[in-house]
């Protein structure tokens, strides 16, 4: 196993649902730091880490966040069963007879979310989507008391997936949770280590940041803090290239190269900055996916609307099966990405920043 690997294995497996993501921040922190001149946090959370080039200009700024879907702890009935309130984009049959992990006062707590056995549902009742307000975890409590005392289970307390990273049949396809946007993290992380002992043109800033699946609010907060003029926000893309699902509704490949987002319900990106980036991966010869999106929302737009305006662009990893216990990336999809940001960044001198912005 690799360095890359490792990382993104750790950053996988790591606790970190939305506004509970310090198992990340101290994996981002300790990857950083000495990769960069100055590391800090802001007012909710988010990691912003800087490293500064032969000029002071341009100010760019690399974006990914940290935290996954996930829940927290709504009430625990008197019966010992625990109801949750859901963080983040869930489709509610994702969320049934799976486990979770719940992080109480006194240590994690295993628990999955029950499911009446067919034996005895009325047949009208069999193919009916259970709501997400009618859910419970079972987490083998004798009653309200006993989850309370012995557990330590209190209303609020996080809840995330209980899965675990793993090589899927192929050395190079990798399944694990919370690829969104862990993935996006660790080649941000990645793109840092190949600038550091290189030649850069201007200051580049890393954020990773927090609750992007509750409203993009870390990287509303970090585009305050950060003085950018040009951004590039790394994401997991979504996959298409699965049964039941077509090209209408996405149109990126495992294992066929980043992509780049050309539209999505939060963010056009800079024409000549997509414009750069198809430049730059046709020198490297790698293949750059394009996604049109219907949905979607992610940490780009928040850097776009800041100050007087930003160029940006979204860069992703393909990702089958977002938002749910499991997801899959390919290796070389990674891999190339890290490659393709790094090289963009390596070209963004003053000049080509002040074209990026001009409109007349």
């Amino acid at each position: 196993m690799d360095r890359e690997q490792r990382l993104l294995q750790e950053l996988s497996n790591a606790f970190g649902p939305s506004g509970f993501e310090e198992s990340i921040r101290e994996i981002v922190i300790r990857e950083l730091a000495p990769l960069s001149d100055s590391i800090q946090t802001d007012g909710i959370g988010s990691v912003i880490a800087s490293l500064n080039g032969t000029n002071s200009n341009p100010i760019v700024m690399l974006a990914a966040h940290m935290d996954e879907v996930g829940a927290i702890v709504k009430l625990i009935t008197p019966e010992g069963f625990v109801k949750i309130q859901t963080l983040g984009g869930w489709l509610d049959n994702a969320l049934i007879n799976q486990r979770f992990i719940i992080k109480t006062r006194n240590g994690n707590v295993l628990g999955f979310t029950g499911l009446k056995t067919p034996h005895v549902m009325k047949v009208e009742d069999r193919n009916k989507i259970i709501a997400a307000s009618d859910i419970f975890i079972d987490i083998g409590a004798k009653d309200k008391e006993d989850a309370e005392e012995r557990l330590g289970i209190k209303p609020g307390d996080p809840i995330a997936p209980d899965s675990k990273f793993a090589l899927l049949n192929d050395e190079k396809i990798y399944l694990g949770k919370a690829w969104d946007d862990r993935v996006g993290i660790g080649a941000m992380i990645e793109v840092f280590r190949n600038l550091k002992n290189r030649s850069t043109h201007g200051t580049i800033y890393a954020a990773a940041t927090v609750q992007e699946e509750v409203g993009l609010r870390g990287a509303h907060t970090s585009s305050y803090t950060i003085p950018a003029q040009i951004g590039i926000n790394l994401e997991s893309g979504i996959a298409s290239d699965y049964p039941g699902i077509s090209q209408e509704e996405a149109q990126a490949k495992l294992g066929n190269g980043p992509g780049i987002l050309l539209y999505d319900s939060s963010m056009l990106p800079n024409l000549k900055f997509r414009d750069l980036c198809i430049d730059t991966a046709k020198k490297l010869k790698i293949n750059l996916q394009f996604e049109v999106l219907s949905g979607y929302g992610e940490d780009g737009a928040e850097i776009q609307k800041s100050r007087s305006g930003v160029p940006t662009v979204a860069i992703t990893v393909p990702t089958r099966y977002l938002h749910n216990h499991n997801s899959v990336i390919n290796r070389d999809d990674f891999d190339q990405t890290v490659t393709l940001v790094t090289e963009i960044i390596k070209n963004l001198d003053t000049d080509t920043v002040e074209q990026l912005t001009k409109f007349s």
